[in-house]
């Protein structure tokens, strides 16, 4: 099985910059976007046409142009549930940030997390993103006392640690690297989950997932990696390719590839 996730960051730009050229290419069996920003009726037809073959769910914000995520399927993967208690939160909901599907072999969950700008509603976000990833944890803990495996894919917007992010130094005090936000992925370690790419790079250096618009930042390979597969660790024996596709254009962000033997 390929899982490809893509932040786009606005499907409809991300359409005319090659987007259903790559989809052919990779042929994923499941397709994970962020940031698709448009309401499931915006939808262009082209993209509904080149994914028949799939089965989707596509949880837009309220608020237009404004976060959403996506998920697509071949309709011949056994698909058990399409419903999460987790996107039934409130405000989650409204952000349109989190598609949950429960497949025979694994819980799959695509999400877009909380960034440093404004929500929607125009309150302050650090406090909402760090209560997102304190709600996440929980939530994925409980699926495992169900004894099912867990793949999250997600644009996480937080660099782990400092191979993650080019100049750590001078970004030590800056949002996605505060230590109050790191220290919600060192709850994962502890709680069992495992970074798919740093478990098979542990020592890889200059490999990120997003860089700035502003000129020069990808020449000079000032980037972050902000885009994870993170899993339980009974998957990780299933695991047989985990990729950034760095080389792919379209958006700030990269696309990230995990192929398993399911």
């Amino acid at each position: 099985m390929k899982i490809c996730s893509w932040n786009v960051n606005g499907i409809r730009a991300v359409l005319q910059k090659g987007l259903l050229e790559w989809i052919k290419k990779e042929s994923p069996d499941v397709l994970c976007l962020q940031e698709v920003k448009a309401f499931e009726t915006q939808i262009p037809a082209e993209l509904r046409f080149f994914l028949q073959e799939y089965q989707y769910i596509w949880h837009a914000g309220q608020r237009p142009g404004y976060s959403g995520v996506a998920t697509f399927w071949k309709k011949s993967l056994n698909v058990h549930q399409m419903k999460s208690t987790f996107v039934e939160v409130e405000h989650f909901h409204e952000d349109g940030r989190v598609v949950e599907i429960q497949f025979s072999d694994f819980v799959l969950l695509n999400i877009y997390f909380p960034n440093w700008w404004e929500r929607a509603d125009g309150t302050e976000m650090l406090s909402y993103k760090l209560w997102f990833y304190e709600r996440f944890l929980k939530y994925i803990d409980d699926l495992r006392a169900q004894w099912k495996k867990i793949i999250t894919t997600w644009d996480f917007n937080i660099c782990h640690h400092e191979i993650d992010i080019a100049r750590p130094k001078e970004n030590e005090n800056s949002i996605w690297f505060l230590p109050i936000e790191r220290a919600e992925m060192d709850k994962m370690v502890a709680h069992g989950y495992v970074d798919l790419f740093r478990r098979f790079n542990p020592e890889l250096k200059d490999k990120y997932t997003w860089r700035s618009y502003r000129a020069g930042a990808r020449p000079r390979n000032v980037w972050r990696r902000l885009d994870y597969f993170w899993v339980s660790e009974d998957v990780v024996p299933l695991v047989t390719r985990v990729a950034h596709q760095d080389d792919v254009m379209g958006s700030d962000h990269c696309p990230i590839v995990l192929e398993m033997n399911i």
